[in-house]
């Protein structure tokens, strides 16, 4: 499977996802050519070499009328001076500006798509209709060239899977064209809603609320870097310095055909609730989105027969679990280990029988293959019809 792989150590902007996928085609100056070849009025896009901590990588420097722009009012990848743009859209500009240019259906599909996004957190954060936005630090004409590059780009890797890492947001405030606003600014964290993001130790604005819409709209996942063999490693550059590389890294990679992943094991001990009690807090563990959680009778100090509590997940979904297990149980201490879990490629099927359609679960890889009929369809014909499970297996079974 060909998996891109996105990292989030210094946050995001669209110049720099655009510049580190740049990295990743085979041909970047024809790129290059061609998102110029737009003929977007008054805009020229370089490629240049840049390097950050010692180690380079590709800036997008996006020139209007001769200078570059800012990519928002509130970018901390960009310069300090702050640059009010006038030129305010509404999303049906956004949306015809997008929609005359000479791209592919599926280009201008998902550029509109991202720019939903950032409308829907703006409509949000200001309490107006979608229709009503003005777009003051991503209507600009630059920011709609680093969504369609992204598209553009994007559609000529042709991932099987986009996993993005939990994301660096910066923290302290930022001024825009609204005033001071805390970071993440409001329109990014919406827009970052349900997405594993960390503020980490910059002071400033590290993913902006394009970044975030481009990240939101392709990740098919986010967590950490799954088990892959890496083809190509591509590295965007933003333009301020801080004692880490100011930088986002991209890797295109091949997976084995059979799965493996990376999750979590969180365990503890509990001596102090009931049957009833226990069951309830596994529900909701199930809730939280744990992958598997199961219980193992033990013995505690004082001779106490009790239960040890596991839970497996996946990493982004990690704090969550960790406060549902402090909620809905009595501990008050959570172990972690991490494994390397491999699993079954799964697909599923729909069988026809006289008593009804029944799901069928496919697995294989590791050179095996396994199907099973999925329970809730069984005990649903089986209950309807006054008859065994046993009894539906075999009919399906003489199918």
């Amino acid at each position: 499977m060909k998996i891109l792989y996105i990292e989030c150590n210094m946050g995001a902007a669209g110049d720099m996802l655009m510049a580190a996928l740049t990295e990743l085609i085979p041909k970047p100056e024809n790129f290059i050519k061609k998102i110029n070849s737009l003929n977007i009025p008054n805009t020229e896009i370089i490629a240049e070499k840049s390097v950050k901590c010692g180690i380079t990588g590709t800036h997008i420097n996006v020139k209007i009328h001769g200078k570059e722009e800012i990519e928002h009012i509130h970018n901390h990848h960009n310069n300090d001076n702050i640059h009010h743009s006038h030129n305010h859209s509404k999303m049906k500009d956004i949306e015809n500006i997008i929609a005359n240019l000479p791209l592919s259906k599926e280009v201008i599909k998902n550029a509109v798509g991202v720019y939903r996004l950032i409308a829907e957190a703006e409509s949000h954060v200001h309490g107006k209709e979608i229709e009503d936005i003005h777009f003051h630090e991503v209507g600009t004409i630059d920011a709609v060239i680093d969504v369609v590059g992204c598209c553009m780009l994007m559609e000529e890797l042709a991932p099987d899977k986009i996993i993005v890492s939990p994301i660096k947001t910066g923290f302290g405030e930022v001024k825009c064209a609204h005033g001071t606003l805390p970071v993440p600014a409001p329109a990014a964290a919406y827009i970052l809603n349900d997405v594993p993001i960390y503020s980490g130790s910059e002071y400033g604005e590290l993913c902006t609320p394009t970044g975030a819409a481009l990240l939101k709209y392709f990740a098919d996942e986010f967590k950490s870097m799954p088990i892959m063999k890496i083809k190509k490693i591509g590295c965007g550059m933003g333009v301020k310095d801080f004692k880490t590389a100011n930088c986002l890294r991209t890797f295109i990679g091949e997976t084995e055909e059979n799965e493996t992943d990376i999750v979590c094991e969180l365990s503890c001990n509990i001596d102090d609730m009931t049957g009833e009690e226990i069951s309830f807090a596994v529900n909701k563990l199930f809730e939280a989105e744990a992958l598997d959680v199961f219980t193992t009778a033990i013995g505690m100090k004082k001779n106490r027969p009790a239960v040890l509590l596991s839970c497996l997940c996946h990493e982004a979904d990690k704090d969550k679990i960790i406060e549902s297990i402090f909620n809905y149980t009595s501990t008050i201490g959570i172990r972690e280990k991490i494994c390397t879990r491999y699993t079954l490629k799964r697909n599923e099927k729909t069988t026809v029988t006289e008593y009804g359609n029944i799901r069928i679960k496919e697995c294989y890889g590791y050179g095996v293959k396994k199907s099973k009929p999925e329970y809730e369809d069984l005990a649903k014909i089986a209950d309807k019809n006054n008859v065994s499970i046993s009894y539906v297996k075999s009919k399906l079974c003489s199918k």
